[in-house]
């Protein structure tokens, strides 16, 4: 069977660890007289990921290795989400989402009343389309549009899609065309690598 792209996460082990970065493209200059500064925000805005893998057995281990052969190095793509929060901290259970290209500031349909809170993540699109934002203020419904703000912004313009509240997950892929794993003397695999979202 042929591989196709996004993968899933193999599901022999969970993940031991995960730390997520948050990276901005943002320059900062200052002057080495006044120490006065000057910001510019470009519109890069990415997720990054580093995975540790639980100490495991081979059995399991050669999922897990097989998977990232797969990728490929950063050819193939993968699904990945925050194992800690597979639902909202607030109570919405549906949110219809419009927006243009490079929005920060979304336009959020919710059920009067229900909340997302700053924190939780929702995915837009499915697939090779999916990704991943985290809301960044508290949102009310009103059972109408209303402005939510998230980040990163909006990868491309969406209009009226339902969005992910449940193991919302974004699509990445290898932060290295490398490939490791280690073994020590009684046969337990450690395992780690590390991730970037596809912009």
């Amino acid at each position: 069977m042929a591989i196709t792209y996004p993968l899933a996460l193999p599901t022999a082990t969970g993940i031991r660890s995960i730390t997520w970065t948050m990276v901005n493209a943002t320059a900062y200059s200052e002057s080495p007289f006044t120490f006065a500064g000057q910001t510019h925000a470009y519109t890069g805005e990415r997720w990054e990921a580093d995975i540790s893998l639980p100490r495991m057995k081979r059995a399991q281990a050669e999922q897990w290795i097989s998977f990232l052969i797969s990728l490929r190095g950063r050819f193939g793509s993968f699904l990945l989400n925050d194992p800690d929060a597979t639902s909202p901290r607030g109570t919405a259970t549906a949110a219809t989402i419009s927006g243009a290209a490079g929005d920060r500031t979304i336009s959020a349909t919710v059920t009067s009343g229900q909340t997302l809170l700053a924190g939780d993540y929702i995915q837009l699109g499915t697939g090779s389309d999916s990704t991943l934002h985290k809301v960044i203020q508290d949102f009310t419904g009103s059972g109408s549009a209303a402005n939510l703000e998230i980040w990163p912004s909006l990868r491309k313009t969406r209009s009226a899609v339902s969005a992910d509240l449940t193991s919302a997950s974004g699509l990445f892929r290898l932060g290295s065309n490398e490939t490791s794993w280690s073994a020590d003397e009684v046969s337990t695999y450690g395992i780690t690598f590390g991730a970037v979202e596809v912009v």
